[in-house]
């Protein structure tokens, strides 16, 4: 009984493995953003259909982390790079809204169509309307409803534009966010996010990392 139930566990394991790596493969290759279709899209082309086989987000995105390693290589690392650089000179041009940067370009799984996605903070969304009018940024309007905790949501404005060959796409969040960040799609915490300074920092230490690894090559 013991044995067969151990054999159940490790088949629904394996099962999960295959279906998070097959899901990030969808992703990277077919540019599908979403984990929850990629991982439904991923169950139908392997037939497996029970839920307990279904894997986590977070296993999705620790797959196509790896696949963009593997498969992608220097020229994802190198992506990756330009991007956080980028963010970073828009967090400090942005200094005034306490931003910070997530999604995938913090995350390192950011492809080449991936925006890079930064949280602004006011009490007056209007401010950062202004001020990139103000900077001569044209920027388009949207909006996107995020949970703030487990009771509450908000339709925070969202503005996306160009910058250096790449897109951004800034939400204006309320100062109280910044003690918690809203929840994060993926797994329903708190998003992780990175000031400048943590980024500065951040970059640094793949710089570090990079020349030691060029030095053992």
């Amino acid at each position: 009984m013991h044995h067969a139930r151990q054999h159940a566990e490790t088949r629904t394991r394996e099962r999960r493995h295959r279906l998070a790596h097959e899901a990030a493969r969808l992703m990277a290759e077919g540019g599908i953003r979403d984990f929850h279709q990629a991982k439904l899209k991923a169950a139908d082309r392997l037939g497996i259909h029970d839920d307990a086989s279904l894997p986590r987000n977070r296993e999705i995105e620790d797959a196509l982390r790896e696949y963009q390693r593997l498969f992608v290589g220097e020229a994802h690392t190198l992506g990756v790079r330009r991007r956080r650089e980028a963010a970073l000179r828009a967090l400090e041009f942005f200094n005034g809204f306490s931003p910070r940067l997530v999604g995938p370009v913090l995350e390192g799984t950011s492809d080449s169509n991936a925006p890079v996605q930064l949280h602004v903070h006011s009490d007056d969304p209007e401010a950062v309307a202004r001020f990139l009018e103000e900077n001569r940024m044209p920027a388009e309007s949207r909006t996107r409803r995020l949970r703030l905790d487990r009771e509450r949501s908000l339709d925070a404005p969202v503005w996306l534009f160009s910058a250096e060959e790449l897109s951004f796409d800034l939400t204006v969040l309320p100062l109280d966010a910044l003690r918690q960040a809203p929840l994060s799609g993926i797994d329903e915490r708190p998003m992780r996010r990175a000031s400048a300074t943590q980024l500065r920092q951040m970059l640094a230490e793949e710089e570090i990392a990079g020349y030691e690894t060029g030095m053992q090559g």
